[in-house]
């Protein structure tokens, strides 16, 4: 009787836990294209969020506004009105990458320009490539990737932006793309693997428009790699209620939990 109450417990708090989260994993092989989980709605869209910063870093190395991973070392400004005490100070391309520095990426599309941001977006293929930023608000270059806003992209868009990265077929310099993978936040593994990731959170939107400051989304993306194996992976997580930790975080540490089994030779 007590095995049954206790089995009977863990199935109801599986489900609850279920029922706070959607989420989506998507794990494949890069070279043989061979998926090694698959789990949830990996067909639908979400904000990037900070997941862009990838791609943000492809844009400013290929253009020459950012040059290596130490230069340009921007300083942080008052108007900037960063919440997170680690935005601020001055701030270069490895750590706006690894504190994810929403400033640092505003200065950067500024210099980009509405017209080279699209460009770029157009090129890379990248989700619904729509940059415009807020209906009817014309801020494209410091929104559009954010929240509820115009960009949005599936974790099967996601795991084929990043396979065109690594096998060099986005249209950007070979410096561009040594520069992206050199400041990527690294994440050591067992036995000898090593995670290259970016984290992405945001508010979920409401039917109009709007985000939901109640419900988070979440992202985790990147590859693992060992010699010459590598390993891309996505998870996004949207939570069914208020949760008080960063969804980002839970993706992240979720993952990196799971990769070993997955990727074992």
């Amino acid at each position: 009787m007590l095995a049954r109450l206790l089995l009977a417990c863990s199935c109801l708090l599986a489900l609850a836990g279920a029922a706070r989260a959607d989420a989506c994993t998507l794990v494949t092989e890069l070279e043989t294209g061979r998926v090694l989980k698959r789990e949830g709605d990996c067909e639908r869209r979400s904000s990037p969020a900070s997941t862009f910063k990838v791609p943000l870093s492809l844009m400013g190395f290929d253009s020459g506004i950012l040059e290596d991973e130490d230069e340009p070392a921007w300083p942080y400004r008052p108007e900037y009105k960063s919440w997170n005490e680690a935005w601020k100070g001055t701030k270069n391309p490895r750590s706006w990458l690894k504190d994810s520095v929403v400033w640092y990426s505003h200065v950067l599309t500024r210099e980009l320009g509405e017209q080279r941001f699209k460009r770029y977006a157009d090129a890379f293929g990248y989700g619904n490539r729509d940059v415009s930023g807020d209906r009817g608000k014309a801020n494209g270059l410091t929104r559009a990737w954010l929240s509820a806003s115009s960009l949005q992209i599936s974790p099967v868009e996601q795991i084929a932006f990043l396979r065109k990265l690594l096998k060099q077929e986005l249209p950007v310099s070979g410096k561009a793309r040594d520069m992206t993978l050199a400041i990527m936040p690294v994440f050591p593994l067992p036995d000898g693997w090593t995670a290259y990731g970016k984290t992405g959170t945001g508010f979920q939107p409401r039917r109009d428009g709007t985000f939901d400051r109640s419900r988070q989304f979440g992202w985790f993306v990147g590859w693992a790699q060992k010699g010459e194996r590598r390993i891309l992976f996505a998870r996004l997580i949207r939570d069914e209620r208020k949760e008080n930790s960063v969804a980002s975080f839970r993706a992240r540490d979720g993952l990196l939990a799971e990769l070993p089994a997955l990727i074992a030779d």
